[in-house]
């Protein structure tokens, strides 16, 4: 029985790697400054400026933009072949890729960078959650279920299912 792969896992992982690049130079975090209101008991938050990845975390951007080249390169590599069916093994590491990806995303999620002072504060922007999505996308990709077999094989057995039902 040959095992071949499904186009569509690869294709999701690529997806998922393009959407992984991308994350990588939007606006990750957002520094706003903590003042309390004078005369109440609130806080007022004024926003000061945007954090990109590249500027609040240069070696985390450059891990995954090499983690998403190799997702691409694994993934695109297969599917351009025109002759077959795609082995069972092409993209095999794109999985372990978007586990590595999800990993660094989720760190900056749960641990964002400490500001500078107790009247700063972070929040979280659209960059690492883009980032996390993509990473799934990617590891989804990588474990989408091969196709075994032919459909002949499949089809033959199914018309002889029913044999005495015809109308």
């Amino acid at each position: 029985m040959a095992v071949d792969r499904s186009r569509y896992g690869l294709s999701m992982s690529a997806l998922g790697a393009v959407v992984v690049a991308v994350a990588a130079f939007l606006p990750w975090y957002r520094v706003s400054s903590i003042a309390h209101a004078a005369g109440a008991h609130s806080l007022a938050a004024r926003a000061l400026t945007v954090f990109s990845s590249h500027q609040a975390l240069p070696d985390m951007r450059i891990l995954l933009l090499v983690l998403a080249g190799l997702a691409i390169l694994d993934t695109l590599v297969p599917l351009v072949r025109t002759e077959g069916p795609v082995p069972g093994g092409a993209g095999g590491s794109v999985a372990l890729l978007g586990v590595v990806a999800a990993l660094c995303a989720l760190y900056r999620i749960v641990d964002p960078p400490a500001p500078a002072g107790d009247a700063l504060a972070l929040s979280l922007l659209a960059g690492p959650w883009l980032a996390l999505l993509g990473a799934l996308a990617m590891l989804l990709g990588g474990v989408w279920p091969s196709r075994v077999g032919s459909g002949t094989r499949s089809e033959a057995r199914m018309r002889g299912a029913w044999p005495g039902v015809h109308g």
